[in-house]
């Protein structure tokens, strides 16, 4: 500071320090303000933490001040703390950083008031702009490096916290407490809350990059079927839990149609399960959506269980026994049929809904009640089975069920 007064700028510098509680309060005051996410906070503790902070950054210009050099980094001791207490009190960076400037141009604008209308504490006032922006500028570099560090840290904490809460629900222990705890509640989640689980991996050759699904993949998908639950890498795969979305099947499959699009161009397959009562059954919520996601094999897709039927289930469960049991002559005219377009196959397929009624199978396919006729005979033929046979209509359903890909595919959304 050459050719300024150092005794004026001493006299400034205690002027200050002899009112540092008031400026203080002032800056405090200005953050709230001028930065509406600090008086929007809800932690009680923020203001105090403020304060404290405000005041060890003034104490810093002033120690730069007294001692003739520029503010380092060695001067914002708090600053790392201060950056960690504002991640968790929901601040954003934006935000922290928007509020050390506050209070570093309030203590600016105190140090003009107190140079008044003399000149050599003008003079000295003025001398101290660099000072200021120095300190701005180190403060705030600081502050951005230790702020993200800590949101870092944050982050990699929620992880293993969602990590060891699902492994603990997933092995049956459900006495949570503290963060856990608290993690259940924002994730809308209690004791007995209908949920369901959805089990996510990556399969085929997705269009997408990534080499594997993350944690954003499933929540997103997540927040389509629900608001609230979370979810958690777990080696090769994703796993969520949620509150069971409300508005029933017919909702749930609206909104998985919306997904699918998605789903296959991350190259995701996504098994859901039926919804539950409550934590204690996510070990076996768990083990459904594995087995739904087990049944897409390498086609990237949704099952959801609520949306198939017990039979379709059983298929999902035990389709390749099933195949390997079903008679070979109607695996033969089945496989035959849908090669040649299907015709007896859909004929069949409305027999079964029109509970066995020929005529009314005519009038659903708009064909005369004899070709009705006449296409039931030659299945019957074909197959070796009586038509009027539950059992036997059974077993030629059962093939149709395992063999018609184009089926299997539309049950899959």
């Amino acid at each position: 500071m050459t050719g300024v007064d150092r005794r004026a700028v001493e006299r400034l510098v205690d002027s200050v320090e002899s009112s540092l509680s008031r400026v203080v309060t002032r800056a405090v005051e200005s953050i709230w303000e001028q930065v509406p996410a600090y008086a929007d906070c809800p932690a009680p503790e923020l203001r105090d933490d403020v304060t404290v902070h405000v005041e060890a950054i003034f104490r810093a210009l002033l120690t730069s001040v007294r001692l003739d050099r520029p503010a380092r980094r060695e001067d914002f001791p708090p600053t790392e703390r201060q950056a960690g207490r504002r991640v968790r009190q929901g601040v954003s960076l934006a935000d922290f950083l928007r509020a050390f400037r506050v209070a570093q141009l309030t203590l600016w604008e105190q140090l003009l008031e107190l140079g008044g209308d003399d000149p050599s504490s003008r003079a000295a006032a003025l001398s101290l702009v660099g000072q200021v922006m120095r300190v701005i500028e180190v403060g705030s570099s600081l502050a951005a490096e230790a702020y993200l560090a800590a949101q870092q840290h944050e982050l990699a904490e929620d992880d293993r916290l969602r990590r060891d809460l699902l492994e603990d629900l997933l092995a049956a222990r459900h006495v949570f407490t503290g963060p856990k705890q608290a993690l259940l509640r924002s994730a809308g989640l209690g004791p007995d809350t209908p949920l369901i689980v959805l089990s996510a991996t990556r399969v085929g050759a997705p269009e997408a990059a990534s080499a594997r699904p993350t944690p954003r993949d499933a929540i997103a998908a997540l927040g389509v079927i629900t608001a609230q639950g979370f979810a958690v890498a777990r080696q090769e795969e994703v796993v969520g839990v949620a509150p069971a979305p409300s508005g029933g099947t017919a909702a749930l499959a609206r909104t998985l149609e919306r997904l699918l699009p998605e789903l296959r161009r991350q190259g995701l397959a996504v098994g859901i399960s039926t919804r539950h009562s409550g934590l204690p059954e996510v070990p076996e919520a768990y083990a459904e959506a594995c087995t739904a996601r087990d049944g897409l094999g390498d086609e990237p897709g949704v099952i959801a269980l609520p949306l198939l039927s017990s039979l379709d289930y059983l298929f999902l469960r035990h389709g390749d026994t099933a195949r390997r049991l079903t008679r070979p002559d109607i695996s033969r005219f089945v496989s035959e049929d849908l090669a040649n377009g299907g015709v007896l196959v859909t004929t069949f397929l409305q027999y079964v809904a029109s509970d066995l009624n020929a005529r009314s199978t005519a009038e659903h396919l708009h064909i005369h009640p004899n070709t009705a006729y006449y296409r039931l005979e030659r299945i019957a033929e074909r197959t070796g089975c009586d038509l009027r046979s539950f059992a036997d209509v059974l077993q030629i359903l059962v093939a149709v069920r395992l063999l018609d890909e184009r089926r299997g595919r539309s049950d899959r959304l």
